[in-house]
């Protein structure tokens, strides 16, 4: 079933849920908006959205290294109390985590992350492509949208999906962790090194 814009809107002004989450609710419920809302609730996801505003002041440095010591990931995560940071589950998912970034690479955590310079940089790229093969220009912006949202889903952490399970992203991951923990959690930052890589340049790099 074609889920339309106004039904996603409709969904989010009714939960806060995020864009995807009311979309993939909505597929699921075949367009009904209470039965959605329900499934939003069902899953945690509700939970997820209530407590992002929540200070979160602790965390721990998570560390994956790769068979062989030759890749290596640390990447920090924070949530709201010392007891939750110190708990068997904060700590697996911090490791997941860092095991993801070593095996997905992302450059950024969240799309926010990437400079406008870049976006538009793609952006042109992608128009100027559309046009030597020929697309109408009533579909040109339509098939510029598609290019740049598969491109924010390879570069940036939180729209990655998640290695171990690729029906879900790594938000969506995030958001049952946090469901279930019952704690804001955070992906604040990541690092990745290759043994003999160079230093690869940072987005806000690749824009200029």
């Amino acid at each position: 079933m074609q889920i339309t814009a106004s039904q996603v809107k409709e969904l989010r002004e009714k939960t806060g849920a995020g864009m995807m989450d009311c979309k993939l609710a909505l597929q699921k419920a075949g367009g009904d908006i209470d039965k959605a809302v329900e499934d939003l609730r069902k899953s945690g996801i509700l939970k997820a959205e209530k407590k992002a505003e929540r200070a979160t002041g602790e965390g721990m440095i998570g560390s994956y290294v790769h068979a062989g010591s030759k890749l290596a990931v640390l990447v920090e995560i924070n949530c709201e109390t010392d007891f939750a940071a110190r708990s068997d589950q904060f700590q697996a998912f911090a490791k997941d985590i860092a095991m993801h970034v070593a095996a997905q690479n992302p450059l950024v955590v969240s799309r926010e992350e990437v400079p406008e310079a870049l976006v538009a940089k793609e952006r042109d790229i992608y128009r100027e492509q559309a046009v030597k093969e020929g697309k109408p220009e009533k579909v040109v912006d339509k098939i510029v949208d598609g290019k740049l949202e598969k491109y924010f889903s390879e570069i940036c952490l939180m729209e990655q999906p998640y290695v171990k399970d690729t029906d879900i992203t790594i938000e969506e991951f995030l958001k049952q962790t946090i469901a279930t923990l019952g704690e804001n959690i955070r992906i604040r930052r990541f690092v990745r090194m290759k043994l003999g890589e160079t230093q690869e340049k940072s987005p806000a790099d690749a824009s200029a």
